[in-house]
């Protein structure tokens, strides 16, 4: 496997909530990650695919919620989002998509 995918492995995809957009006014994209990827794993990615200058990445685990479907109690899975912040006159645009 080649070193472009495994970079598209790490990120799954650009979260855009209004916390997100406020967190993006102050230089940072938020990505929804894999639950193994590390920090030095997740600037690396972002650097390679966006050809950007990551600052510091800050990352947290959203525990799945409890939901029933048809009657059945399930469970959504955990979620683990990577806050980037970027170096000053980098930027993303994550409305265009990758």
């Amino acid at each position: 496997m080649n070193a472009k995918a495994e970079h598209y492995d790490v990120i799954v995809k650009p979260i855009i909530t209004e916390k997100a957009t406020m967190a993006s006014e102050h230089g940072a994209v938020v990505f929804q990650v894999a639950k193994s990827a590390s920090k030095p794993v997740i600037k690396e990615a972002v650097e390679a695919l966006f050809g950007v200058k990551v600052k510091a990445v800050n990352t947290t685990i959203i525990k799945g919620k409890t939901k029933r479907f048809r009657g059945v109690a399930g469970k959504r899975s955990d979620v683990k989002k990577a806050y980037v912040t970027l170096e000053e006159g980098n930027t993303i645009d994550v409305s265009t998509g990758l």
